[in-house]
């Protein structure tokens, strides 16, 4: 998906959230802002979009986001349990009503875990409802970029499905 065609996608979440009387916060951490500024390229965002936190560190996911230092010791900062946590957190430090979160290794090169490039978690809490899917990319061609793409892709189809 181009950058063009997630804008466009940005503005039909955009809209959806301003008809639900709904906030948005995120929590980014492989894709580096880049939802963000998706969804503040649509011209009244404002009205919905609260703010973001980029927690590239586990420190921030820790002290911004109040992911718990034992799920990063367990599971790590790539897994299900840190990106719901991240959710949650962008939810409660915003004060929005959605909460993402995003983490995963673009790549090319991979991390000191095990874990591989394109393994990426996008969560989204609304309510007491915490969605979370996994991506499995195996990118070819411009790694690092594509896994990020995905996952803004991703997470704008989340927030596009909520309430429905």
């Amino acid at each position: 998906m181009t950058e063009f065609q997630l804008t466009e996608l940005a503005t039909k979440v955009v809209e959806k959230l301003k008809n639900e009387n709904k906030t948005l916060g995120l929590a980014e951490s492989c894709t580096g802002g880049w939802l963000s500024k998706i969804i503040t390229d649509v011209s009244g965002a404002s009205s919905v979009y609260l703010g973001g936190i980029c927690s590239y560190s586990n420190t921030v996911k820790m002290n911004l986001l109040g992911v718990n230092e034992e799920t990063l010791k367990l599971y790590g900062a790539v897994s299900e349990q840190t990106a719901r946590e991240m959710a949650i957190g962008a939810r409660k430090a915003l004060g929005s009503d959605i909460g993402v979160g995003i983490t995963g290794i673009a790549g090319p090169l991979s991390d000191s875990t095990n874990k591989s490039v394109g393994l990426i978690y996008v969560a989204v809490a609304y309510g007491d409802t915490v969605t979370v899917k996994q991506l499995n990319n195996k990118f070819t061609d411009n790694i690092r970029l594509n896994n990020r793409l995905s996952a803004v892709e991703t997470a704008l189809g989340l927030l596009g499905g909520i309430n429905e």
